[in-house]
């Protein structure tokens, strides 16, 4: 075999991990762009220390192993990421300002195709999507680096603690001890999770197009209808976010007025119904990007929307166009 033929071959086994590496670094870090600089930063590494790679694992425990390391260096800095309300309580309606923070205080979003894996075993699948729910991915990131990998490896992925010791260079009984400490903080965490099916039910099919025809066409009424009464509305980077029905619709025919008339399209994100937020834009006629929505769905009723405002950043993640056109007649 040629030096050029197995440098492809190694670049193809490498590839076939990308999506699930991401998820787990995703999973780690909190960040979908810093998720992807630590796998391409894990690639990087297995390629040029390949001829080290002695076989006496597999390669994606391998993998694993160089990208927990390159999450560890990373999380070294100690920062972690969180939701608008892991930060401080709702603001009333009368009090609402736009503050926006660093870009590094928030968990970001992240499109389901770049950390999902597809995978024959529904039950498996479930778990993965339920894994990068932001409720859950907000839990995750107050436990410390090591009990994050360990409950990531052991829960999400299904690792036996043998093999888990084994890549974190620790014993058995330590990492026992580290998922029994996650488990704690978890079962404390007041996270409510969207219970959303997969795929959605026939009532959240129809709760979605409700949703839809009440934002485009700005029906408060008819939101308001839709929304749990403690409903949570978020807008990183604003550290703002609402509580209830009132303060919601409120704000949206306020400071939010200037979104009457969007246009919503479906997206995939972080294991939720989401919508690519487009308003109307006066000066170039069509529609600006604006958001990336994940909708939280509890009981037939939204408890929550969760809006992304940057869009520079996230609407190139999802493969979305930042301007569309308006529509002939």
């Amino acid at each position: 075999m040629s030096d050029g033929t197995a440098t492809t071959d190694l670049d193809v086994r490498l590839e076939k991990h990308r999506v699930e590496l991401t998820g787990y670094c995703y999973r780690m870090l909190g960040s979908s762009f810093e998720a992807e600089d630590a796998v391409q930063d894990t690639m990087v590494r297995a390629w040029r220390s390949y001829d080290k790679f002695e076989g006496r694992s597999s390669m994606r425990s391998w993998l694993y192993r160089i990208a927990t390391n390159v999450c560890l260096d990373m999380l070294n800095a100690g920062n972690r990421r969180a939701r608008p309300m892991d930060l401080s309580g709702p603001s009333p309606l009368a009090q609402a300002a736009l503050t926006p923070r660093p870009d590094n205080t928030w968990l970001e979003p992240m499109p389901d195709a770049r950390v999902l894996p597809t995978v024959s075993d529904p039950a498996e699948a479930a778990v993965a999507k339920e894994s990068v729910r932001l409720a859950f991915m907000a839990t995750l990131q107050q436990l410390p680096p090591k009990q994050r990998a360990v409950l990531i490896l052991r829960e999400v992925l299904a690792w036996k603690a043998s093999e888990v010791a084994e890549l974190l260079g620790t014993t058995v009984a330590s990492v026992n001890s580290a998922l029994q400490r996650a488990r704690a903080t978890l079962a404390e965490s007041d996270s409510a999770e969207a219970a959303v099916s997969d795929p959605l039910d026939e009532e959240q099919r129809k709760l979605l197009e409700r949703y839809v025809a009440a934002f485009e066409g700005y029906d408060m009424t008819a939101l308001t209808a839709l929304l749990h009464e403690d409903a949570i509305m978020t807008m990183p980077p604003f550290d703002l976010w609402l509580r209830g029905t009132g303060d919601i619709t409120g704000f949206m025919t306020t400071l939010g007025a200037s979104c009457a008339g969007s246009r919503l399209l479906p997206v995939a994100v972080n294991g939720l119904p989401g919508f690519a937020h487009y308003k109307p834009d006066p000066e170039e006629g069509g529609f600006s990007a604006w958001a990336i929505q994940a909708l939280e769905i509890s009981d037939g009723r939204i408890t929550g929307f969760h809006c992304f405002l940057d869009t520079k950043r996230w609407f190139p993640l999802f493969g979305l166009p930042l301007h569309l056109e308006a529509e002939s007649d």
